[in-house]
């Protein structure tokens, strides 16, 4: 059988199953092909994969009787895709082998392989999408990859991590026992969330931070996903816990037009004024990645609330203000 006969045969019982019951008329149109090849692609289904197809005559169209097929609903056999849908998921790998490059080329290089098979039995190349989709990525740090692979596999494996971390503030190294929550991609980077059998708390961890790491063999301190919410959920950023602080910023119309469509945080405010400019409400418990938002967006942003943050930015763009003087003026 043919990939575009089994594309046609994906899409009949699409069909029916958006529509309850379908029409021969519409079979042909959104199948564009002759009705002769439609009746060979239900004889297929009837014959070949056991599809309880029949025509309602009530409903004047065609109807999948899953009360006659086994366990109450046919299916396709199978991982069945249409050429839209195996594009769609090269896609998706290319997006997965860009967030670190080399990474999960042992997982993923097999499936790509499989998929780019798969076009070519329908005389399709995966070339195009592989051409035309371009990912740039900025300030990514690299993670070991032997890291990565025991840190997934632990945690996917519910166990406990022994990992020697440095702690880049203080300059030094800690030794730690943790059990791994959930990994998380933050703008562009990998962030272990874990509970920390030294601390008694959940805290986050770089990977690209990590010196060391070995599983434990040990079943890992699960904690509970309210719990894993409710520590995350009110921190701006990366930053957990309980939110302090509120920011209230206004930002200059020039900058509204890219601000206004971007979201800041789950429980944030915002209102557009009479002459285009727009103030933002963000809750924060650490300043850290806010200010690093701010000068960003500076000179286009207004911090208005509260005073100290306003003062924070002041103090950081000075500083830079007086390292980055022209050389007659130093």
């Amino acid at each position: 059988m043919s990939k575009i006969s089994i594309e046609r045969i994906t899409k009949i019982v699409r069909l029916i199953r958006q529509r309850g019951a379908v029409s021969m008329d519409t079979f042909v149109t959104e199948l564009e092909v002759s009705k002769a090849s439609v009746k060979r692609d239900f004889e297929f289904l009837r014959d070949r994969l056991g599809c309880p197809l029949e025509w309602d005559r009530s409903r004047r169209g065609w109807i999948v009787r899953d009360e006659l097929a086994d366990g109450g609903r046919f299916e396709l056999p199978g991982v069945w895709f249409n050429a839209s849908e195996i594009f769609a998921l090269l896609t998706m790998l290319h997006l997965v082998e860009g967030v670190q490059p080399g990474l999960l080329d042992e997982h993923v290089g097999p499936l790509k392989s499989r998929l780019r098979g798969l076009l070519a039995e329908g005389n399709k190349s995966a070339k195009p999408i592989e051409r035309k989709l371009k990912l740039i990525h900025f300030a990514s740090r690299k993670v070991e990859s032997k890291h990565f692979q025991l840190i997934a596999g632990a945690l996917l494996d519910g166990k406990r991590l022994r990992l020697r971390y440095l702690n880049r503030d203080r300059k030094e190294h800690t030794e730690r026992v943790i059990s791994p929550q959930q990994l998380v991609h933050y703008r562009e980077n990998w962030i272990l969330d874990a509970w920390c059998h030294s601390r008694d708390a959940i805290r986050s961890f770089a990977l690209e931070a990590v010196d060391d790491v070995h599983v434990v063999d040990e079943a890992a301190f699960e904690v509970s996903q309210e719990q894993m919410q409710e520590h995350f959920r009110s921190g701006y950023g990366i930053f957990a816990g309980q939110a302090a602080h509120r920011a209230r910023l206004k930002f200059t119309p020039e900058r509204a037009q890219w601000v206004s469509k971007e979201t800041w945080h789950h429980d944030q405010s915002c209102k557009h004024l009479e002459d285009g400019s727009y103030v933002l409400e963000v809750p924060y418990s650490n300043d850290q990645e806010l200010l690093m938002d701010l000068l960003r967006h500076s000179p286009e942003v207004e911090i208005l609330e509260p005073p100290e943050l306003r003062q924070r930015l002041h103090a950081a763009l000075c500083a830079a203000a007086r390292k980055n003087l022209p050389a007659a003026s130093q």
